[in-house]
């Protein structure tokens, strides 16, 4: 199995924990080379905390453990394409390298709906790739949503 799919197989077990918290099934891991610096997943609802993003959650746990705000030469896993406020989290931290598996036409801030994470005029840009595991990402989350309804 290559090392993308190792990490999001990883990032999605982190989702299904998610999800059994009533939370969107959203997992992240945060790596370097081949060590695991942080992983989480969604609790904003658990949390009280809009921020509380699987995104955000990798990139506090990280810093701490590197002992700084910024965090080059990683890459972040994320089994859903990061929203605006991930996106900005990712590029002021110098995240190299941010790899993803279900696209969010709604909401996606990594080339969806915009592209924050390679804006030409903020002074960091993140390579991208995209859909990494996807269908089973994208099926958990339509699962979660269909089971809400």
């Amino acid at each position: 199995m290559m090392a993308e799919e190792r990490w999001m197989t990883h990032a999605l077990q982190l989702a299904m924990k998610a999800k059994e918290q009533g939370e969107v099934p959203i997992g992240a891991v945060l790596v370097m080379g081949d060590t695991l610096l942080a992983e989480g997943f969604n609790q904003p609802i658990t949390a009280c905390d809009p921020t509380a993003h699987a995104e955000m959650s990798v990139l506090r746990q990280a810093a701490l453990v590197m002992k700084n705000y910024r965090l080059p030469g990683t890459t972040l896993y994320t089994t859903l394409e990061p929203c605006a406020m991930c996106a900005g989290a990712i590029v002021h931290a110098r995240v190299q390298r941010l790899v993803f598996a279900a696209s969010d036409p709604k909401a996606g801030a990594a080339g969806s709906v915009c592209n924050l994470v390679q804006h030409s005029q903020l002074n960091h840009r993140v390579d991208i790739t995209r859909d990494i595991l996807a269908e089973p990402a994208s099926q958990l989350l339509k699962n979660f949503f269909q089971e809400r309804r």
